[in-house]
C-alpha cells in the first residue's frame, strides 16, 4: 500500500461521526463542504441504522455548520427528504458556490439505474433540481465559475456493458444553463493513474489557483487476495485520493498529475475500523485566503475527516509530473 504525500497534514481524529448526530445515524461520510458568508457548511451522507450491530436501514442527508472548519455541529433533523416510487435515495452530495448561489451535485439511485443530478438551494431546506443524467452516471462536480462562457462539470459514466468490467474514467461536459449538457470529452483514463487498476472518478469540486484548477479524484486499486476488511465477508478494494492540475481555460487538458496518492489510508479509523476499511473519498476542498487547502474526505465509508496542505505545494506536486 501507498502512503500519503508528505505535504498533507491529517487531523488525527474524524471531524464528524455518527456520535455527533442528534438523530438516527451510523455511517457519516462523503460530504460536500463549502464556505458561505464566512461560515463552513457541510452536507453529509448518513447511512443510518445500528452501528454497533452492523445493521443499516436507509440513507438520508444531514447538514452541519462550523466556524473554523474543524469543529462541527449538526442540525437537529436531516434535510432534503426526496423519495418516490421511482427514487430510492440521493447521496454523496457535492457543494459548489457559483455567483453566490449554492449548487449541489448528487447521486440518485432509481428503479432504472444510477443517475447524477444537479440542483440548488437557497436555504438548505428545499433542493430544487435542475437536471438529471440518464443512467449510469455519478460523481458529478461543478467548477465554481463559467469557463469560456459555459458551466463545466466533471463526471464518471459507468459503461459496464461496453467494457465488460469496472473500468471507469473521468469525463468533462459543458452546459449553457446547468440543465442541458454536452460537448463531453475524456479528461483522465484509469491507465494514466499508476495507483489505480479498477476505476477512477471525480472527488471534490476543483479550486482555482494561478497554476490551474487544483482537482482531486478518487482512484481504486482492486486486490482479489484481500479478504475481510470491514463489515462484509470480503472487501477487495482500496480507495485513494489523487490530485491533478487542469488547464484554467481548457479543463479537459491535464497539466500534471501526482503519480502517487495524495491521501492514502493510514490512521486506525481509515484502516482498522468501519464499514469498508481502506477507503479514502474526498468530497470537499476549500482554498483559504492564506493559501491553505482544506480537504474533507470520507474514511472507511464511516466517518468524515479533514486534511490540510499548501495549495502551491500541491500544484508543484502535479507540475513535477506533466502528462
Amino acid at each position: 500500500m501507498y502512503s500519503s504525500v508528505n505535504v498533507i497534514k491529517k487531523v488525527e481524529k474524524p471531524v464528524l461521526t455518527y456520535k455527533d448526530i442528534p438523530y438516527k445515524a451510523a455511517l457519516i461520510f462523503n460530504a460536500g463542504v463549502a464556505k458561505i458568508d464566512g461560515k463552513y457548511v457541510m452536507l453529509f451522507r448518513n447511512d443510518y441504522g445500528d452501528y454497533e450491530n452492523h445493521k443499516l436501514e436507509g440513507t438520508n442527508l444531514g447538514l452541519a455548520y462550523s466556524e473554523d472548519g474543524i469543529n462541527w455541529k449538526a442540525e437537529p433533523q436531516p434535510c432534503f427528504a426526496i423519495s418516490s416510487e421511482e427514487i430510492h435515495r440521493i447521496y454523496d452530495p457535492r457543494l459548489t458556490v457559483i455567483d453566490g448561489k449554492c449548487y449541489i451535485c448528487f447521486a440518485m439511485d432509481t428503479n432504472h439505474g444510477i443517475r447524477g443530478g444537479i440542483g440548488y438551494t437557497d436555504d438548505f431546506k428545499e433542493l430544487k433540481i435542475l437536471s438529471l443524467s440518464t443512467p449510469d452516471n455519478r460523481n458529478m462536480v461543478l467548477f465554481p465559475e463559467k469557463i469560456n462562457g459555459s458551466y463545466v462539470r466533471l463526471e464518471r459514466p459507468m459503461p459496464v456493458y461496453s467494457r465488460g468490467k469496472d473500468r471507469f474514467d473521468i469525463w468533462m461536459s459543458k452546459s449553457p444553463d446547468l440543465k442541458y449538457w454536452g460537448e463531453s470529452e475524456l479528461v483522465l483514463g484509469v491507465e494514466q493513474v499508476p495507483f489505480a487498476n479498477d476505476k477512477i472518478g471525480p472527488a471534490a469540486p476543483p479550486v482555482k489557483t494561478k497554476y490551474g484548477w487544483l482537482t482531486t479524484f478518487h482512484a481504486v486499486e482492486r486486490d482479489e487476495t484481500r479478504g475481510k476488511h470491514g463489515w462484509e465477508p470480503r472487501w477487495t478494494k482500496i480507495y485513494y485520493a489523487g490530485i491533478m492540475l487542469l488547464d484554467l481555460y481548457n479543463p479537459a487538458k491535464v497539466l500534471g498529475i501526482c503519480k502517487t496518492p495524495l491521501i492514502a489510508p493510514e490512521l486506525p479509523h481509515e484502516t482498522d475500523e468501519g464499514f469498508r476499511t481502506d477507503v479514502i473519498f474526498p468530497g470537499g476542498m476549500i482554498l483559504e485566503d492564506n493559501g491553505e487547502v482544506k480537504i474533507y474526505y470520507g474514511a472507511s465509508d464511516t466517518v468524515e475527516c479533514l486534511a490540510t496542505a499548501d495549495a502551491e505545494a500541491l500544484a508543484e506536486l502535479c507540475l513535477e509530473n506533466g502528462i
